[in-house]
């Protein structure tokens, strides 16, 4: 399976496993559900840095789980969440 394949599916499966929202911030208007395997298909690799949106119950653990399978595929992010 090629990286940017393995990255993809490494990504969304781990944001499944919160019931927080993560969202991938495309543009001022544009956001893609990082739940969504299609739109993190579309949207990722298309950028050089990233931000994600995370707000819900469990939004440390996601945000913390989020910044290391990012680091993993050396895919630099920012996350903003409600601290």
């Amino acid at each position: 399976m090629k990286a940017e394949i393995r990255a993809i599916v490494d990504i969304n499966q781990t944001a499944a496993n919160f019931k927080s929202s993560i969202v991938l911030c495309i543009s001022e208007t544009k956001f893609v559900d990082v739940k969504s395997i299609l739109g993190l298909s579309i949207s990722l690799y298309k950028n050089l840095a990233y931000k994600l949106e995370i707000h819900g119950p469990d939004e440390e653990e996601a945000k913390t789980a989020m910044i290391d399978v990012f680091n993993k595929y050396h895919l630099y992010v920012e996350v903003n969440s409600n601290e």
